[in-house]
């Protein structure tokens, strides 16, 4: 009965390990889908608003457990991971400056729903976007 409950806890530890220190694929990950509307998804959330790329940049940068995966604001278009606090899931928003609009699209990797977690991060930077200016 030890080693079951050893293994299991290995197998926990394994999992939670690859969660943190599994690899990203840029090519997967730095991509928006055709056609970003205003919308909630079961797996993230899209929005299409009014801004500056930079300026929301600052802000994301800002955001606790937050980097850059790939892009630049010089590129017109960044992708970033957001890690839950415990587990470390990861979350990825890719954000395009399209003319004098933003494009911006949060998903998660592993599971299939984020109970609102990504479209509450992007509403709560939009809401910091707009205090700012």
């Amino acid at each position: 009965m030890k080693w079951i409950g050893f293994a299991l806890l290995v197998l926990i530890a394994a999992g939670l390990a690859y969660i943190r220190l599994a690899p990203s694929d840029v090519a997967r990950w730095h991509d928006l889908p055709d056609g970003i509307s205003d919308q909630t998804l079961e797996s993230g959330a899209m929005r299409r608003v009014r801004g500056d790329l930079a300026a929301l940049d600052a802000i994301i940068r800002d955001t606790p457990r937050t980097t850059v995966l790939a892009g630049s604001v010089e590129d017109g278009m960044v992708t970033y991971v957001t890690r839950s606090r415990v587990f470390g899931f990861p979350d990825y928003t890719t954000v395009r400056q399209a003319g004098e609009r933003l494009e911006i699209y949060g998903r998660l990797r592993f599971g299939a729903s984020d109970l609102g977690v990504n479209a509450a991060r992007i509403d709560g930077w939009l809401r910091r976007l707009d205090q700012a200016g």
